[in-house]
């Protein structure tokens, strides 16, 4: 399958060849939500942390006397019942929430993914992005011709320190390199932008 090869300036200069195994297979839904489960499991930080009744300091001896106080039975300043006391049932930072999924799928859902954003005409691919120094006006200036809605992501071959630095200070724009594509980045962001050495590398993905 084919598409257009767009100048820095979005004139359309010839085509380019796309996977059909990459671009072009149908699009799995319960694959892509596997993937990002997977993916934002995995990045989770278990942080939240309680003591336990072993754990929290204090004395066991009983605070008042056990009867003729009108008060509920209750034994030392540990008691879950107490502010100051150990938490009964609470979260705990042993927590593994790490997923496991097979790297076949993995890969399967991110051509899935590019696949939907090639069906619904929103990849555009670029044949080269050249700026003589980084400056956010440059990036604006090339976005700005672009019938994109709501945000961009710029995937480059390689890591281009003058190109990331040109689209960092602007809203909803993000830049990476082809082997850090996501399922995250690709849900979240509507308008996938490639150069022509980036669709070169992603032809090799299957």
């Amino acid at each position: 399958m084919e598409t257009k090869l767009l100048n820095q300036e979005w004139k359309e200069i010839g085509t380019i060849e796309l996977n059909e195994s990459v671009f072009g297979i149908d699009i799995n839904e319960g694959l892509i939500h596997r993937a990002l489960v997977y993916q934002l499991s995995n990045a989770r930080q278990v942080v939240a942390h309680t003591k336990t009744r072993a754990e929290v300091r204090g004395s066991t001896r009983k605070i008042y006397k056990q009867k003729g106080t009108g008060k509920a039975r209750a034994w030392g300043n540990r008691s879950p019942i107490r502010i100051w006391g150990w938490v009964a049932f609470g979260p705990r930072n042993t927590v593994n929430f790490t997923k496991a999924m097979n790297k076949k799928e993995r890969r399967l859902a991110l051509c899935s993914i590019l696949s939907s954003k090639v069906k619904s005409n929103n990849v555009f691919v670029l044949d080269t992005l050249n700026f003589s120094e980084a400056k956010t006006k440059n990036m604006v200036s090339v976005l700005n011709a672009i019938p994109y809605t709501k945000n961009v992501l710029l995937a480059l071959a390689s890591k281009n320190e003058v190109i990331e630095k040109s689209a960092r200070n602007i809203p909803n724009v993000k830049t990476l390199t082809t082997d850090y594509l996501n399922i995250q980045d690709l849900l979240k962001y509507t308008t996938l932008v490639l150069l022509k050495d980036s669709v070169e590398k992603l032809n090799t993905l299957r």
